[in-house]
C-alpha cells in the first residue's frame, strides 16, 4: 500500500494544481478516511481501485464537485464505501450530509470513519432508497456510482427538496443514458473534469425538475 505521506504530498500537489481549496487539517482527515480504507479494505472489499490510484480515482473525483455543493441538506445515494460523500462533508463542514446505502458492512464503515474522525456533519442510514423517507426534502442529492441517470432521478425525486437538484458522476456513457431520461428535466450544466493520469471521458451533471413537475 503506497505510505500516508505518500498520499499526502500526492493530495497537496493536486489541491493546488486543481485549485481546490482546503486546509491542512481538512487534507489530513482526507488522508485518515483512506488509512481506514485501507484497513477496511482487506476484510470487507469495499473498493477494487488499487490504492496507488485513490488519491485521484476517490478523493479527487469527489473535490472536483466542490464548485457545484452550493446548499444543503445534501443526500449520497449508493454511497458504498463514503464516496463522494465523506471527502465532501469533510470539505464542507458548514453543510449537511446524509449518506444512504443498502449494504450493511459499508454503513458500518462510514459510521466508523464519521467517529474516528469526528465528522459531526454526516450522517449514515443503511435503506434501499425506495424504502426511506425524509422529514423535509434534501437540496442536493448526488451520486456517483449508484445507477444508470434515468434511475438514479426516479427513484429519488420523491426526496428532492421544491428548488433542489441532482448532481452526477457519469462517464463515456453519458449520451446514451439522457437519451434514456423518462422524466422532465433540465440539465443546468454538464461539467468535463479532467483528473491528474486518468484517461476517459468524465463528467459532472448539474440537473433539476421542470417546472412542471414541481
Amino acid at each position: 500500500m503506497s505510505t500516508t505521506k505518500g498520499f499526502a504530498t500526492q493530495l497537496e500537489k493536486a489541491c493546488l494544481d486543481l485549485r481546490i481549496d482546503l486546509s491542512g487539517f481538512q487534507q489530513a482527515r482526507l488522508i485518515d478516511y483512506l488509512f481506514l480504507l485501507a484497513k477496511w479494505n482487506r476484510a470487507y472489499n469495499l473498493t477494487s481501485i488499487p490504492d496507488s490510484n485513490w488519491v485521484t480515482e476517490l478523493l479527487l473525483d469527489a473535490l472536483v464537485a466542490l464548485p457545484c455543493i452550493d446548499k444543503g441538506p445534501v443526500l449520497d445515494v449508493g454511497s458504498g464505501a463514503g464516496l463522494p460523500g465523506v471527502p465532501l462533508a469533510i470539505a464542507r463542514p458548514d453543510l449537511s450530509f446524509t449518506l444512504l446505502d443498502c449494504n450493511g458492512k459499508k454503513t458500518r464503515f462510514i459510521k466508523q470513519v464519521a467517529i474516528d474522525l469526528r465528522i459531526s456533519n454526516l450522517d449514515v442510514i443503511q435503506s434501499r432508497i425506495e424504502d426511506f423517507t425524509a422529514a423535509t426534502g434534501y437540496a442536493l442529492i448526488v451520486s456517483r456510482a449508484y445507477a444508470e441517470l434515468d434511475i438514479f432521478l426516479n427513484s429519488t425525486q420523491h426526496l428532492l427538496a421544491k428548488q433542489g437538484h441532482w448532481l452526477a458522476w457519469k462517464g463515456a456513457r453519458l449520451k446514451s443514458e439522457l437519451e434514456k431520461v423518462s422524466m422532465p428535466v433540465v440539465v443546468n450544466q454538464t461539467i468535463e473534469v479532467e483528473l491528474p493520469d486518468v484517461a476517459g471521458s468524465r463528467y459532472l451533471l448539474d440537473i433539476s425538475k421542470t417546472q412542471a413537475t414541481g
